[in-house]
């Protein structure tokens, strides 16, 4: 079945193409990847045609003239969720770090938000068993991809 282009489809393979940058996977990026999935409703059955695509073997469902970039509801919240995973995890490799810094500039996250998001992430800490870690972790992705 052919993939239909909606705008979560669309930032899923965006993302995708960076992850499979180096033609590797980490379990990292696919853990994001997973929960991008969701969030942006890609069916599972459909992430394998995505492959496909980013490899070349099926062609992209979008045109040159689409409009699925840019700023929309609830794109702070799927940054955040992703931020989180990448967080959660005990090593933030650059592939994370270029994928979700691709995520932010595709969505089109503005500053104001990525604060919101920091905020929330740090309101989070008292109440988190990882919370101390995530902070740690996230001062770092924030001195390499600075807002």
């Amino acid at each position: 079945m052919a993939l239909q282009p909606t705008r979560g489809l669309y930032l899923y393979l965006e993302t995708l193409r960076v992850a499979f940058d180096d033609e590797i996977v980490t379990d990292d990026e696919a853990q994001i990847l997973h929960i991008l999935a969701q969030a942006l409703g890609v069916a599972p059955s459909d992430t394998a045609e995505c492959i496909s695509v980013v490899n070349g073997e099926l062609p992209s469902p979008f045109s040159e003239n689409h409009d699925f970039a840019g700023h929309h509801m609830g794109d702070a919240t799927t940054y955040q969720s992703a931020l989180i995973a990448a967080l959660d995890d005990d090593v933030i490799t650059e592939d994370e770090w270029a994928m979700l810094d691709h995520l932010r500039r595709t969505i089109g996250l503005q500053e104001d938000e990525h604060a919101l998001i920091e905020e929330a992430i740090r309101a989070m800490v008292e109440t988190d068993d990882q919370g101390h870690r995530r902070i740690e972790r996230l001062e770092r992705f924030l001195t390499v991809c600075p807002y």
